[in-house]
């Protein structure tokens, strides 16, 4: 069941000078999202391709071994992804392809194929001259996606490479956003403007990415809840409490005030048990596993 939906006016758009263009750029995402198959531009070919093999519940190791070696690049990332100290803690290294697919699962697989493709949209002449935005939004991604998988593996029995993905997979809406928004450079003269679009439609729009990409429901309902931080959950601790606890600590782990408010009204953080302290301390003793996972992702 699909969860993406888009917000329900664009009227949250700034009235400035910029208000019809803005306007106008809403109603364009309002269309996409509404019309469904929405695409990322720019994107490699070999991110479908990965896509298509990994949810062929047919293919062997051998056909998926094949297609991520078709692109040497990407094949090189996974093999590094494998030998970082978070996912090697043994420090036992592998050299082959078909030996670190076995070592790192297949969402680790699709996270890496996410990165080579965000590699390739830097040189891309799509984004040309908004390599900073690029470099900023992927960073947050990254961080994002790391501590994920430092909470879900230390603090919860969630798959930690899942976590990973969906850390990971959180900020694909505002990519797809800044892809859009290329084509308007009008846009980015009103920072303030463009975040309040960012922030009003980037969930909606991952989830309609992921959906289209054939991506796991468990995390497309994550990413889309991700930010909905005082719904009172009730049972075992999910893979959305891991997002919106990597998200927080992404973000404010270094705010101590803007993190004391945070414990106050978000929940995830509660039902992990973490106050201001636990949190200063647990991206302090993650820090090498956290600096491994970014190094490895790019």
């Amino acid at each position: 069941m699909s969860v993406a939906q888009k917000p329900s006016s664009p009227a949250s758009v700034p009235a400035n000078g910029q208000g019809d263009l803005a306007f106008n750029f809403v109603q364009a995402l309002a269309a996409e999202l509404s019309g469904g198959k929405i695409e990322l531009p720019g994107f490699p070919h070999i991110v479908m391709r990965v896509q298509k093999v990994l949810n062929d519940e047919k293919a062997d190791a051998n056909r998926i071994v094949k297609v991520l070696g078709s692109e040497p690049v990407l094949a090189s990332q996974i093999v590094r992804m494998a030998n970082s100290a978070a996912l090697n803690p043994a420090g036992a290294a592998v050299t082959d392809l078909r030996a670190a697919v076995a070592r790192v699962g297949l969402d680790t697989v699709r996270s890496a194929t996410i990165a080579f493709a965000v590699r390739q949209l830097r040189d891309a002449p799509l984004l040309k001259g908004l390599e900073n935005q690029l470099g900023v939004l992927w960073k947050r991604s990254v961080l994002v996606a790391s501590l994920c998988y430092v909470v879900a593996r230390k603090l919860t029995t969630i798959n930690p490479d899942t976590a990973l993905l969906a850390g990971l997979l959180q900020g694909i809406g505002r990519l797809y956003i800044l892809t859009r928004a290329s084509s308007h450079r009008a846009l980015f003269a009103d920072p303030d403007t463009y975040a309040t679009i960012e922030q009003d439609w980037h969930l909606s729009i991952a989830a309609a990415l992921l959906e289209n990409w054939g991506i796991a429901d468990e995390i497309v309902q994550a990413v889309h809840d991700s930010e909905n931080l005082e719904r009172d959950y009730r049972g075992p601790l999910t893979l959305l409490d891991v997002l919106a606890v990597g998200t927080i600590l992404a973000e404010h782990h270094n705010q101590p005030k803007v993190l004391e408010a945070q414990v106050h009204c978000a929940k995830p953080l509660q039902r992990l048990k973490l106050d201001v302290a636990a949190c200063e301390a647990f991206v302090a003793e993650s820090a090498v596993a956290i600096e491994s996972l970014r190094e490895a992702l790019g």
